[in-house]
């Protein structure tokens, strides 16, 4: 995962959620993006298949803060309890990189 250009987050255990006819997304473990670079942000956000969406800023090496970067479901619902401690950016704010 790249903002701006820097690896943020490098995971072996990324999860893909599919829904309906939206595009796959990644959610990657919190643990693994590049500790202290992460801010909670006020937006929080509902899914009637997910749950409640609490988001986070990030910032970069260079200082740079990319506001609601990504979402985390810290209590999803039971279909999707998986995604619990994951974290998922927006593709217009970071670049995922899915492979070898």
């Amino acid at each position: 995962m790249r903002v701006n250009g820097e690896v943020v987050a490098e995971t072996d255990a990324a999860l893909t959620l599919r829904e309906a006819s939206y595009p796959a997304v990644q959610y990657i473990p919190l643990d693994d993006v590049v500790q202290g670079r992460l801010k909670c942000s006020d937006t929080a956000t509902y899914c009637p298949f997910k749950g409640d969406a609490s988001y986070y800023h990030l910032t970069t090496a260079d200082g740079q803060t990319v506001e609601d970067a990504g979402w985390t479901y810290e209590a999803p619902y039971p279909a999707v309890a998986a995604i619990a401690g994951h974290l998922a950016f927006y593709p217009d704010k970071a670049d995922v990189g899915v492979g070898s």
